[in-house]
């Protein structure tokens, strides 16, 4: 699952698009995992892995889309609201721009590291911006694995984002995401099912803050 160097193409800017004009409405392959402060969960089994990929659709209420998309983009901001950053940045490497995040594990387990590639992108639909971020690891030789860290090769991420006709955004979510090592698959769904929507609530407290600070 890792992505070239060239970034994503304008099909995969569509698709993504797509799913967030549809909102809410899936394959019949996609469950209903839950429903939470308006947002519904969605996951599909990733049969090779034996984990779940997740599609996640709803509102977030009082947070402008450019808002949200300035903060899903800046790294260094991130840095203060998400708790599970122990380190983060972007850098250039061979003419592409990547970005090298480790996630803080609970002990014992060891903590994990990406290296993926992400773009945005602002389109116009029908008269309505909608914003577009796409993300999936990649692999870059001037970034070696470390001692003590597990690098995560299967990595993918889309958020898309508009105006939910007030002051709110309606987002759409995708997210894949294989930790490897020894952790039982069971563990690492169970976190991904509690790990998005406190994710998306972190973000929203994100969002009231940011426009504060702007």
């Amino acid at each position: 699952m890792e992505c070239a160097f060239g970034g994503f193409s304008e099909e995969q800017f569509q698709k993504a698009c797509d799913e967030l004009q549809q909102f809410g409405r899936v394959g019949n392959d996609w469950e209903l995992l839950m429903e939470h402060e308006g947002f519904k969960i969605y996951r599909r089994l990733d049969e090779q892995t034996g984990l779940y990929a997740y599609k996640v659709f709803g509102i977030l209420d009082d947070c402008p889309p450019a808002v949200l998309a300035d903060i899903y983009m800046d790294l260094d901001y991130r840095k203060q609201w998400d708790q599970y950053v122990k380190e983060l940045y972007e850098n250039e490497y061979n003419g592409e721009t990547v970005v090298y995040w480790q996630v803080k594990y609970p002990f014992p387990m060891s903590n994990r590291d990406y290296i993926y590639i992400r773009q945005r992108r602002d389109l116009d639909m029908d008269g309505q911006k909608i914003h577009v971020v796409l993300a999936q690891s990649t692999s870059v030789p001037q970034i070696p694995e470390r001692s003590g860290v597990i690098r995560v090769n299967q990595y993918k991420q889309s958020l898309v984002i508009k105006s939910d006709g007030k002051k709110g955004s309606k987002v759409f979510m995708y997210y894949f995401d294989n930790p490897g090592g020894q952790i039982p698959s069971w563990l690492i769904n169970w976190v991904a099912k509690n790990g998005v929507p406190n994710f998306l609530k972190d973000i929203a407290k994100a969002c009231q803050k940011y426009r504060k600070k702007t």
